[in-house]
């Protein structure tokens, strides 16, 4: 029986989707939303960390799977 070496991708999936989840709540704060240009456009690209992760755990899901035979 082989033994998998760990992978750090699916760690990294979970915490950018939880990144940009939070992110994506803060944009409907509307101290968030009234705030300063730059503010606003730094939490607008966290919450595109979001799609980038869900990506990454569908790659991890398809590297990690078996072939059935």
């Amino acid at each position: 029986m082989q033994t998998q070496k760990s992978s750090s991708l699916l760690p990294a999936a979970v915490i950018l989707v939880v990144i940009g989840f939070v992110a994506s709540i803060a944009l409907l704060i509307p101290a968030v939303r009234d705030s300063t240009q730059a503010i606003v456009v730094t939490v607008y690209l966290l919450a595109l960390c979001a799609p980038v992760g869900l990506f990454l755990a569908v790659v991890f899901a398809l590297l990690s799977g078996r072939r059935s035979r």
